[in-house]
């Protein structure tokens, strides 16, 4: 059953947090509260991302049961080497579910789990497969891992075309730059709000607006003026603010171009239409 929508302050640009993860235990038993903050601040659309296969029925009921709630199905690369390998079935036929926009996180991280880098490996390039036959957006967890990631995405990307977002983006020029060339496109977090991350901001800023989408990675790396606590969806609002001079754009316009952005790489989403 669908939540009634609740509406979003009149003073407030629709704005759209890309990935979340609202399943995680830090929302437990506060949902509804967190989705109404998240209207009034003019969040109108969510992505929250399963990141194990086994708890996509509870990642799909919580967008089921909130309207402006979508999700997105994988296998995070540091749970690679602990859960069965995702297959090319199991994920094309969690597609069809009409709430399913997106295929992932997957990805390479190498900072904490190197060890199964193989195991990685194999697990992003099924996923990549995926993407290419449901036509749904990749989404690209990348950390300590540029080198491998730029390699895999080009190869993959030669063999047969796909869509892709590097969600919270912090990895090098170099990536950022064949990610962009490749046509996919590069999301901000929190992270790219923080005072000292002036190198990640310049990063952002070679980019074309065009090309990025805004995230808060929720419960993580909540932006100032929240840094330190737990984030969610309404922050996505203070990252749009410290990064929209990056372009010369007020909140309003960067507000309406990252959405107008999701709108073309989440094309089920835009489909659907956005909550009132």
């Amino acid at each position: 059953m669908t939540e009634p929508q609740g509406h979003a302050d009149a003073q407030a640009p629709e704005i759209v947090d890309s990935h979340t993860h609202l399943d995680f235990p830090d929302f437990e038993g506060e949902l509804d509260a967190v989705i109404a903050r998240a209207r009034s601040a003019g969040v109108t659309r969510m992505v929250t991302i399963c990141t194990r296969l086994r708890n996509e029925p509870r990642v799909r009921a919580i967008a089921e049961r909130y309207e402006e709630v979508f999700y997105a199905a994988g296998t995070h690369p540091m749970s690679a080497a602990d859960e069965p390998m995702a297959t090319l079935d199991d994920l094309t036929a969690l597609a069809r579910h009409p709430k399913c926009v997106g295929i992932g996180e997957t990805g390479l991280d190498y900072h904490y789990t190197k060890d199964s880098a193989a195991r990685q490996q194999e697990s992003l390039r099924i996923h990549i497969e995926a993407a290419r036959q449901t036509g749904m957006p990749l989404i690209i967890h990348a950390r300590a891992a540029d080198d491998d990631m730029a390699r895999i995405l080009s190869e993959e990307h030669r063999a047969g075309a796909y869509d892709c977002v590097m969600h919270c983006f912090s990895s090098g020029a170099a990536l950022a730059e064949a990610a962009l060339d490749l046509g996919f496109y590069l999301s901000a977090s929190g992270i790219a709000a923080f005072p000292k991350s002036h190198d990640l901001r310049a990063i952002f800023a070679a980019a074309p607006v065009e090309r990025v989408l805004l995230e808060t990675d929720a419960p993580y790396l909540a932006p100032p003026p929240h840094r330190g606590q737990r984030n969610e969806p309404a922050y996505t609002a203070h990252t749009a603010r410290a990064l929209a001079p990056v372009w010369n754009m007020d909140y309003a316009e960067f507000a309406r171009v990252t959405s107008a952005n999701f709108d073309r790489l989440f094309t089920r989403a835009a489909r659907q239409g956005k909550a009132a």
